[in-house]
């Protein structure tokens, strides 16, 4: 699913690429991956025994992890190629969500991509009952219907959704390019 995530987020080799709530670096290093030779990833986390596991973890050389919050990413703006996060957002409480989405568009680059992943709950009573004992609250009432609109009102554009099975619901967008008048 997490090599999936990759290259849906649209990362290329010689991209710059941060991973927002990067846990212990389960998307970062596909992330790595896929930029190699030349690209790099950053993870960064509030957590810092998930970024102590995710450097034990990680054997690239193009792959490191910083301590951070997504509120308050530590980077100017336009920085990054592909900004990307997998299963962070429910973890926000719901008006924080917002501001985080709008701080991951502000450091992406004009025409770099945004991509998050969240965990897409069951629609059915039946399903909900029984995945409820085996995910947090936050999971199995995740409303991943507003992630799109949540991405289009921080600024960005060419937003595409999907689903990479079977429990998890992708948006992708594009920063606009500024236009020289």
């Amino acid at each position: 699913m997490l090599t999936r995530l990759a290259i849906e987020s649209g990362a290329r080799p010689g991209d710059r690429v941060l991973d927002v709530g990067c846990g212990t670096g389960s998307l970062t290093r596909p992330m790595a991956r896929a930029v190699a030779p030349n690209g790099t990833a950053l993870g960064v986390d509030p957590s810092a025994e998930a970024i102590t596991e995710a450097r034990r973890l990680t054997m690239l050389d193009n792959c490191t992890y910083s301590e951070g919050r997504v509120e308050r990413l530590d980077a100017p703006d336009d920085l990054y190629d592909v900004v990307a996060s997998s299963l962070m957002i429910h973890h926000l409480p719901g008006e924080r969500r917002a501001l985080a989405i709008r701080e991951m568009v502000r450091v992406v680059r004009p025409g770099g991509s945004l991509m998050l992943a969240e965990f897409r709950p069951p629609s059915s009573r039946i399903g909900k009952r029984l995945i409820r004992p085996f995910v947090s609250p936050e999971m199995a009432d995740n409303r991943v219907d507003l992630l799109t609109a949540m991405v289009r009102d921080a600024g960005a554009e060419q937003i595409e959704d999907g689903y990479v099975r079977p429990w998890t619901y992708y948006v992708r967008a594009v920063k606009p390019t500024v236009s020289v008048t």
